[in-house]
């Protein structure tokens, strides 16, 4: 079996990098690991446009006029393969396309738009989603179809992670460090800490989707305790490090309906480091039970005073979450599993 596999960013790039140890390989949503499951890969060539025509045209171009045989499509997103879904909707694309699905199925706004929508999803022969919650909040709308949604254990590229834990002595791992920028409620998280001793490093971007983090620190009383750094890139080796090194992760988020933060935690899980959180009940997992950190009421400055408190002053009960989330890494949350999920999808379509 062979799947076209697409995705926004420079596979082959990315692809590279994993092979070299540079780069982990769940970025790539199982691809990486599919042939260990039998599944070859046709690697899609993407631009990076501004318009979403532009993509989507470019996208559709470059799969109808692929030479090489192949099964089915494999997407990390529908953004850019709208014109081969409605295709497929039509009974005009013959492959079989199966998209992650980022955030719930919903219903439009307006009538038409509703309309389009359910052609659309018709287009789609199978859906995966990061959680059961995302999943349960889809059937709600009557585009989502139970049997073409399938749960994925997505989750970290261990042997990336493995490689930079081998060459650092945990116990010299100190304080709390913040990645990521998207939903990032960095007004919580830092009132928290202004209240707090607790060291703090922040690693944001300058502007993130019409959002000025800098001009937003400028603005805000920011403690000596808390240092707050702009990076510039897909710098993931370089972050991987300072995480490493630290404490504790914390993921201090504003109310979402999908999973924000999801890359961060499963990286702190595969690392063996505990985690503060946001509660998001579209997590996979849930951090509490599994006692592998702690969550915190969206917005509950309070709240995130008092467990980065409790982290601080309790090391070896910090310990042993982290402990706890590298289990979890091993047994659930991992790119083998990622894999073997996404292919026993896949290989049910070649069998119909």
């Amino acid at each position: 079996m062979k799947v076209y596999y697409y995705h926004t960013i420079d596979i082959r790039n990315v692809y590279q990098q994993w092979r070299k140890g540079t780069f982990p390989g769940h970025f790539l949503y199982g691809a990486t690991h599919l042939r260990n499951e039998g599944i070859d890969v046709v690697m899609h060539q993407p631009i990076r446009p501004k318009q979403r025509w532009k993509l989507s045209l470019h996208t559709a171009f470059k799969i109808l006029t692929c030479h090489e045989h192949y099964d089915a499509i494999y997407a990390t997103t529908f953004r850019g393969l709208e014109i081969i879904i409605f295709l497929r909707a039509l009974g005009l694309f013959p492959h079989p396309v199966c998209v992650w699905h980022h955030q719930p199925v919903v219903k439009a706004k307006s009538f038409f738009r509703e309309m389009i929508a359910r052609l659309f999803y018709k287009g789609i022969d199978q859906i995966f989603f990061f959680s059961d919650k995302i999943i349960q909040d889809s059937l709600h709308s009557v585009k989502a179809k139970r049997e073409r949604m399938h749960v994925v254990r997505w989750g970290a590229d261990l042997k990336y992670y493995d490689a930079l834990l081998n060459d650092f002595d945990k116990s010299s791992r100190s304080g709390f460090i913040s990645t990521g920028k998207e939903m990032r409620d960095m007004p919580t998280l830092i009132g928290a800490f202004n209240h707090t001793s607790a060291p703090l490093d922040i690693y944001s971007c300058r502007e993130y989707l019409g959002k000025n983090y800098e001009r937003m620190f400028a603005e805000m009383e920011v403690h000596d305790n808390i240092n707050i750094h702009f990076i510039g890139g897909l710098a993931h080796a370089e972050m991987s490090k300072l995480v490493n090194k630290s404490q504790c992760v914390v993921i201090c988020c504003f109310p979402t309906n999908y999973t924000v933060g999801l890359t961060t935690v499963v990286e702190a899980l595969a690392l063996g480091i505990p985690l503060i959180c946001t509660k998001n009940l579209q997590m996979p997992m849930d951090i509490d039970h599994e006692h592998c950190g702690m969550t915190v009421e969206p917005g509950d400055m309070d709240g995130w005073e008092k467990a980065v408190n409790y982290i601080a002053e309790n090391p070896d009960v910090a310990s042993d979450m982290g402990r706890r989330g590298r289990e979890l890494a091993e047994k659930v949350y991992n790119l083998d599993n990622c894999a073997k999920d996404v292919s026993a999808v896949l290989k049910t379509l070649i069998k119909k």
